[in-house]
């Protein structure tokens, strides 16, 4: 460890944690990340180099990117940000990658997450806002252990399959050291079981079930008369959104979920190779104590002016920790902010065409993709902007063929599964391009 001698850790330390692991070496735990990935040696950068040098070497590193029209999605989407959005999110009374701990000294920021918050809970059609999370998976993980904390003693969740997988796999690794047991509710034809979920409700010790809207495979669930069954067996209903296309669907309020919660990544966020995003959550009133993070509320100031100040905060830093609901300890503030922006900037208004161009577009190409003959539904059932088709030919050839001419041509799910996503940035041009390239597989 001499050539790192900042780092703390131990050689004991580290075989330590990899025994935990049940890992041999450092190599084993980096074994899933592909060789050509990894760094092999330092930057190649000469002692001496000036400011100047290194913004350059960096722009030719930048260069080697390829930009491609995206296709894809499965939780990242290519929409469309007004460029005034980053202008605004850079003036110095808003710009800040943290909530200060002085927050009351900090108005303008208090005032971005009080429109945040006022602005997710009507597009959510839920009674309020927290501030913020990490990320859609870590939100979703969270309102699983609020819901847990709601049931009191019943410690089980249900998951259905539809929903992304990667955010099931977060929900399993923070139910690990929780004592709190994940199930999941297989799908039919692409759609949550219902049948199966009434079953797995019979036992009466499910806190919480997860649902998504729309699912991983691009489906709007018809989810009637889901709410009265979960809570008729007292517990809660999670609903995972694609906040963009509550525009226009149904939102949880109205199905009658308790949470709503997920990536905020449509509502003006850029795709940034999968990151930084923003968690949103959102709750009834009467979980408010038992949601996590911050709320911002408005008051008025000793001279009568509006004013804002932090009116929950339920995380470990400020109460006892036995009483917290969460040992989250910020919000992510610079993307809350582009938020706030992107929705003030679009308006309802706005966001329903933007929306409205996405749904009417990707089934304009859904249609002409099975035209081809090259590929098939994988479901019938209603989808929004993101269709999953069965492929007839090589998969990993499609994939090669998109991508050298320009494309991000889908998520692949599986050897015959293709998940497309089509947002209101896409032209006609671009999708007539894109389904000529089925005539190469």
């Amino acid at each position: 460890m001499a050539s790192h001698k900042y780092l703390p850790q131990t050689e004991a330390d580290i075989k330590e944690m990899l025994d935990a692991c049940g890992l041999k070496s450092l190599e084993d735990l980096y074994s899933d990340v592909v060789p050509s990935l990894r760094m092999k040696g330092c930057y190649d950068f000469a002692k001496g180099k000036s400011e100047a040098d290194v913004r350059k070497a960096f722009r030719a590193l930048a260069a080697r990117n390829k930009s491609l029209i995206c296709f894809s999605g499965a939780g990242v989407y290519d929409h469309y940000v007004p460029s005034v959005a980053d202008y605004i999110a850079s003036r110095s009374e808003f710009l800040t990658s943290y909530t200060p701990y002085q927050a009351e000294i900090s108005q303008g920021t208090l005032q971005y997450i009080f429109e945040y918050q006022s602005m997710m809970a009507g597009l959510t059609g839920m009674d309020v806002s927290n501030a913020s999370l990490y990320d859609g998976a870590t939100a979703i993980a969270e309102a699983v252990m609020m819901a847990v904390a709601v049931g009191k003693k019943k410690n089980r969740v249900l998951l259905s399959a539809t929903l992304n997988p990667r955010v099931i796999r977060v929900v399993k690794t923070y139910a690990l050291c929780r004592n709190i047991t994940v199930d999941i509710i297989p799908e039919k034809n692409g759609v949550t079981d219902l049948e199966a979920l009434g079953a797995e409700l019979g036992g009466g010790d499910v806190a919480g079930v997860v649902l998504p809207q729309p699912n991983y495979y691009g489906i709007v669930e018809d989810l009637t008369g889901v709410a009265e069954t979960i809570h008729n067996a007292k517990a809660l209903m999670i609903m995972d959104c694609v906040p963009f296309d509550l525009a226009i669907l149904r939102t949880p309020g109205e199905w009658g979920a308790d949470i709503a919660a997920g990536s905020a990544q449509s509502l003006g966020l850029p795709m940034n190779f999968g990151g930084a995003n923003l968690g949103f959550f959102c709750t009834r009133e009467k979980y408010l104590r038992k949601m996590p993070g911050r709320v911002v509320g408005a008051t008025v100031d000793a001279e009568g002016r509006r004013a804002f100040c932090l009116t929950l905060q339920t995380r470990e830093q400020h109460i006892r920790r036995e009483k917290a609901t969460s040992n989250i300890c910020s919000n992510e503030g610079l993307q809350t902010l582009s938020v706030a922006i992107y929705l003030s900037l679009m308006g309802a208004a706005g966001l329903k065409e933007a929306a409205s161009k996405s749904y009417s577009r990707a089934h304009y190409l859904h249609d002409a993709m099975i035209a081809t003959g090259k590929f098939s539904d994988y479901s019938a059932a209603p989808f929004f902007n993101e269709f999953c088709l069965e492929i007839s030919g090589d998969i990993d050839r499609w994939s090669k063929v998109c991508e050298d001419k320009g494309y991000f041509g889908g998520v692949k799910i599986d050897d015959k599964h293709l998940l497309l996503a089509v947002t209101e940035l896409r032209t006609k041009e671009e999708m007539d391009t894109l389904v000529s390239l089925t005539k190469m597989i």
